[in-house]
């Protein structure tokens, strides 16, 4: 335990949005334990929003180095000055900890050279060496990443206050959500169900193999409006769009698409006015657990054990295909599909249908 009660805290996670509320629990540790602590947040731009919504976090650094390389790629004097900002405003708050969640020692050589003096992180394939206190990993595998998380702490002798993903919605961001459901249809007293069909931005083209069929998607859909009356609104990343594409010209029946039309300021106030979300793995489905929406989920070259929702909860059901190879993305990497994605194939519209006729029962 360290003796200062004003302690100044950077959190380091450059990944996608399930990976950042994965550290939630971290930060509300260490705000339990010291309350008059200034905790700043190092991510990419594309979570900043669900980051300053989190009272908890007191400033957001929001450009992570796949941030740069791109500004770099544009013009290469935005992403010298772009660089040279960041590390004058990082060094400007004079941190005294940081938790390097990255994997990546460039980002805690970086915060050595800041002057942050105790680095905490993990050290995988040796990229911890500018840490001052690291876990030796070779990847993630038998419990959550979230548990994994929560063991840094112990460097600190901060106890785990919860284990529970934290996400708030600003009353702004609520009001614009309601609003664009209310232009698209949909009323006070709807019954409304969330489809987020996509794979999540942070994996790129290789998102392709955690996307369950579409059709799939449209058939679960259909059997939603009819047996409940349901609205059912199509949500993700505008990268994503054609994959509601197919999923609205595939139904019988109306649905909402939205696809592409709510940024992350907007889709939080979204998801937090359904009943119950069916996802992919992916950034929506942490966002609905954090929430305390129902989901239901199908799982295919993923561990849910390690990156499925989290707490485990009876209110989240996740479905998968029971195949030997599965699940095969392990140490970070994502093998050559040989059986078409079997995993995903193996798991019906009947399955994920029942499965949401159990949650809402």
């Amino acid at each position: 335990m360290i003796n200062k009660p004003d302690l100044r805290v950077l959190i380091i996670n450059p990944f996608g949005i399930g990976d950042v509320l994965f550290t939630t629990p971290v930060i509300k540790a260490v705000k339990g334990c010291y309350p008059s602590s200034f905790i700043a947040y190092w991510s990419n731009l594309r979570v900043k929003p669900i980051l300053e919504s989190n009272p908890q976090i007191n400033k957001v650094f929001a450009l992570s180095r796949g941030d740069l390389k791109k500004i770099y790629q544009e013009s290469f004097f935005s992403g010298v000055w772009r660089a040279i900002k960041l590390a004058s405003e990082i060094k400007r708050e004079h941190f005294d900890i940081c938790f390097d969640f990255s994997l990546d020692y460039r980002y805690s050589l970086f915060a050595k050279i800041m002057g942050i003096g105790k680095r905490i992180g993990f050290n995988y394939k040796g990229r911890g060496r500018f840490l001052t206190n690291y876990l030796d990993i070779d990847g993630y595998y038998n419990m959550h990443v979230v548990e994994y998380y929560l063991e840094l702490l112990n460097f600190l002798d901060i106890p785990v206050c919860e284990r529970k993903l934290f996400l708030d919605v600003f009353p702004g961001s609520e009001l614009r959500a309601k609003c664009v459901l209310a232009a698209s249809g949909i009323e006070e007293n709807d019954f409304v169900i969330g489809i987020a069909p996509g794979g999540g931005g942070s994996w790129g083209k290789n998102a392709i193999y955690k996307h369950w069929s579409a059709l799939r998607f449209a058939e679960v859909a259909n059997k939603l409006i009819d047996k409940f009356k349901a609205k059912v609104i199509i949500l993700g990343d505008e990268s994503e769009r054609d994959i509601a594409e197919v999923i609205v010209h595939s139904m019988r029946n109306k649905a909402i698409n939205l696809m592409g039309k709510t940024g992350l300021e907007i889709l939080p106030g979204i998801i937090k006015n359904c009943s119950l979300l069916i996802a992919n793995d992916g950034g929506p489905m942490h966002m609905a657990v954090a929430l305390g929406v129902k989901t239901v989920s199908v799982f295919g070259p993923v561990s849910e054990t390690v990156y499925g929702p989290y707490p485990e909860d009876r209110n989240h059901v996740v479905l998968k295909g029971d195949v030997v190879c599965r699940p095969c993305y392990k140490n970070f990497r994502l093998p050559i599909c040989e059986k078409d994605k079997e995993c995903l194939k193996q798991v019906s519209a009947d399955a994920v249908f029942d499965a949401v006729v159990r949650l809402l029962s």
